[in-house]
């Protein structure tokens, strides 16, 4: 009984690590998706079996912060950050099922390019989150941080760019919706590693 009041504290990092390298894992595998079109049912389906693996590690660390009464970090701060990672698996496993769904057989480089960004973000929320179990020195967490914020402006920057050369380029009006449209969800989330990034420095500042 009291090991479920007073759990071991690592408990709560452990699942944040858990759910952190399920999101480096969904986004390399999305980038090999993209290598590998005639696949994509195949990775399609490998990246929704880690995003239903993240949701369990969500659901649990919800559950077991209902129960704990003594927890490492602010409770708030313990929900915004587990549902925060929970969100950018939620967006590349949306791209990739459709790029599925809609049957896309081409990619361009600016896809490419932001896929990569995405698993460059990843690797970095990854970092960052792992330094939480120890916050006396955080400068590492923090510069971790400052990348995912120079990332999500690169994405943003080759949105634009994307977005731009497709209504110049692309003649077929269907094309240019389903890219498009895999183009926004690539950059948000992008977008979901920065609030990530954020909600890790505001806990940083509160407990560095």
């Amino acid at each position: 009984m009291l090991e479920k009041i007073m759990p071991r504290e690592g408990r709560f990092f452990d699942l944040f690590e858990q759910i952190s390298a399920l999101i480096v894992e969904g986004a390399i595998e999305f980038r090999e998706m993209l290598n590998h079109l005639p696949q994509a049912e195949k990775h399609s389906q490998n990246i929704k079996d880690i995003e239903h693996k993240a949701d369990e590690i969500t659901h649990k660390t919800v559950e077991m912060l209902h129960k704990t009464f003594i927890t490492p970090l602010d409770r708030d701060d313990i929900h915004k950050l587990i549902t925060g990672l929970d969100d950018i698996l939620d967006y590349i496993e949306a791209c990739s099922q459709r790029m599925f769904l809609y049957g896309v057989t081409k990619v361009t480089p600016e896809a490419f390019q932001l896929a990569d960004v995405c698993v460059r973000s990843a690797e970095c929320i990854q970092k960052a989150v792992s330094g939480l179990k120890n916050l006396k020195h955080p400068e590492g967490v923090i510069k971790d941080c400052v990348e995912i914020n120079r990332l999500e402006n690169e994405a943003d920057y080759l949105l634009r760019i994307a977005i731009a050369k497709l209504f110049k380029e692309e003649p077929d009006v269907r094309q240019v919706i389903m890219l498009k449209e895999v183009y926004d969800f690539l950059e948000t989330a992008t977008d979901r590693c920065e609030d990530v990034a954020n909600t890790i420095e505001g806990i940083v500042l509160e407990y560095a």
